[in-house]
Formats: C-alpha cells, sequence, structure tokens
C-alpha cells in the first residue's frame, strides 16, 4: 500500500481587522449506519434529520451559528431535504457538502477501508462522485455549495485541485494532529490548528478540525504524544497523570472538562477560529457509538450548555463559514 497521504500547511491566514477570535460549528450531517459493520453501498437510514431543525433552534438560541456538511444520501432523500430546509428557514445556517464515497455514487470502486477516503479513489472517479454530491446540493440551495469535508478527514493528492475546480472555497477536512494512516486514510500530525490558505494559488481556505494538547508537558505536544503512542498505554498514562493529553472540540468521546481546559488553552495561544463538529446521527440515542441512549444525549446537551457558556464568558462570537470567508483575506 502506498504511504499515507501528508498534506503540508501553507500560508495563514491574514484576518481582517476587527474579526477577533470565533468559533465554528460545522455538522457532519449524514445517514445513519452500523459503525462497526464493513461499508456497504446500503443499508442506511436518514430518520435521524428529522432532528435537525430543534436541534438547530437550541444551539442558535445559545448562541451558534452552524454549518451542514451534507452528504448525498440525505441530499437525495425528501424527508431529510424538508428537515434541511426547515434548518435554513430558521436562519443562522449555510450547507455544505460531505463526500462519504461508499454511498455516494458512482459506484465503481471495490469497497475497502482504503477506498472509504474518498483522496484515495482514481481523480476521475473522485471528481464523479463530487459532482453528483455537488449538483444534488445545489439542487436544495439554489447555488453552488462553497463548503466541503471529505468523509473519514479524506482528502487525497488530488481533492484541492477538484474542489478548486467546481468553486469550493473553504475546506474542513484536515483534522489537526490526529494519523488516519494505519486505515489507509491521510496523516495531519503536522497539520496544526491555524487557517491557512491552500489549493491551486491559494484559493481554497482550510479550516482544520481544532485539536489542542492540554497538561503540564502540552508544549512537548506532537512530537511527546506521537513517541507515548510506541508505548503500551503510554498515552493513557500521561492523560490519566494530567501530564498530556489530545483533546479535539466535539462532544463525542471528549470529556467535558478536558474540552473546557483545551478551549482556554487555545484561546490562550492565539487560535482565532476554534473548529467545533459533531456527526448529526448523535441527535437521536442508538446510532453512534457517543449517543448510545437517553442519557448520553442528556451529557451531549450539557456539554454544549456549558461550552457555549464559556465561549460566551470568553467573548469568542460565532463565525459561520460565510463570516469566515468574507474575513480572510
Amino acid at each position: 500500500m502506498s504511504p499515507p497521504f501528508r498534506p503540508a500547511d501553507g500560508r495563514p491566514v491574514v484576518w481582517r481587522a476587527g474579526f477577533g477570535t470565533r468559533f465554528t460549528l460545522l455538522v457532519d450531517t449524514e445517514e445513519e449506519f452500523d459503525w462497526r459493520a464493513p461499508f456497504r453501498h446500503d443499508g442506511w437510514g436518514v430518520a435521524t434529520t428529522a432532528a435537525l431543525p430543534d436541534a438547530h433552534a437550541r444551539l442558535a438560541g445559545m448562541g451558534a451559528r452552524s454549518g451542514y456538511l451534507v452528504d448525498y444520501p440525505v441530499a437525495t432523500d425528501p424527508a431529510a431535504i424538508d428537515a434541511l430546509r426547515a434548518v435554513m428557514a430558521q436562519g443562522d445556517a449555510t450547507i455544505g457538502a460531505q463526500l462519504h464515497p461508499w454511498v455516494n455514487p458512482p459506484f465503481d470502486e471495490a469497497l475497502s477501508n482504503h477506498s472509504s477516503f474518498a483522496g484515495n479513489l482514481p481523480k476521475a472517479l473522485e471528481g464523479a462522485k463530487l459532482d453528483r454530491l455537488t449538483d444534488a446540493l445545489t439542487a436544495i440551495i439554489g447555488t453552488a455549495p462553497t463548503v466541503y469535508r471529505a468523509g473519514r478527514y479524506g482528502l487525497g493528492p488530488n481533492t484541492l485541485k477538484l474542489l478548486a475546480a467546481r468553486g469550493y472555497r473553504l475546506d474542513s477536512s484536515m483534522r489537526a494532529r490526529y494519523d488516519y494512516g494505519a486505515q489507509g486514510g491521510p496523516d495531519y500530525r503536522a497539520i496544526a490548528n491555524h487557517a491557512f490558505r491552500t489549493g491551486p494559488d491559494g484559493g481554497i481556505v482550510e479550516l482544520p478540525l481544532t485539536t489542542v494538547f492540554t497538561g503540564r508537558l502540552r508544549r512537548g505536544g506532537a512530537h511527546l504524544y506521537r513517541a507515548a503512542g510506541r508505548i503500551p498505554r503510554g498515552r493513557g498514562v500521561l492523560a490519566r497523570l494530567g501530564l498530556l493529553h489530545r483533546v479535539a472540540l466535539t462532544p463525542e468521546d471528549m470529556p467535558l472538562a478536558d474540552v473546557l481546559e483545551a478551549i482556554r488553552v487555545a484561546v490562550g495561544e492565539g487560535t482565532r477560529v476554534l473548529n467545533f463538529a459533531y456527526h448529526s446521527p448523535s441527535l437521536v440515542p442508538g446510532h453512534t457509538p457517543y449517543v448510545r441512549d437517553a442519557a448520553d444525549l442528556v451529557a451531549f446537551w450539557r456539554w454544549w450548555d456549558a461550552v457555549l457558556a464559556l465561549l460566551a464568558r470568553l467573548d469568542v462570537h460565532a463565525a459561520s463559514s460565510d463570516d469566515i470567508l468574507a474575513a480572510a483575506d
């Protein structure tokens, strides 16, 4: 197998005067499927999209502006489309694209872990899938989407050129400080949290998903975390001792206390845009490993209550993807 794709960061975005420190929320708006099962073209549902309007209203009421990165099953189901339109009618919402290649035609690849990362596909096939998705979303929102996230964070060597050719202007596929190479995916360990210019002629703004190192040894950051990974249970020991913990800004499998500390660290380090995410099926118990039952859903909302309250106290305000593109120089 070829080595994992390793993107490089580029020229940092220079934010317009007065932009301040902001946060964004980009939701992986996708089908329900069995996370433990092999990839397949069928067997999915989109019933959880019915929860989107109420969830959007609740988050907007706490100051969030959500961007919904929609994949093909959601973009082509009539009931799911109705839910998206109900969200858009409320305001404080944008629609972008998310490519899950295993459920996005044309289906010309053999299903595998490797092919589940769209960036591993042949350029023509990745482009054809992106065209089908872009067309479906354009039919919903009336204009071509400009924001993209690869499902499973699966960028590849052709993706940014394909996006630029189709008018995409913001990508949020890079998950800072994570490595998916063991699964056949890309390696983002060298990617930091700052937004930067990438793609042909720097025409795409890359907004990585924010990942923060916390703990007394956090200044060792990526290097120390990588070294600890070579020792059995090494990372868990460092985290339990409060020495080093890698924290992503998501309610999914990230304890609230750790995330609150990560937010303080990120703001203190000068991160200008804190990029949050969750998967839309987590809005209904039983569809993701993160929200298995009613108690998990209560914890999910308690997490957002506390996180958004802290952001307000720190004077970190919401920014939509449109706001981010307008403020990027």
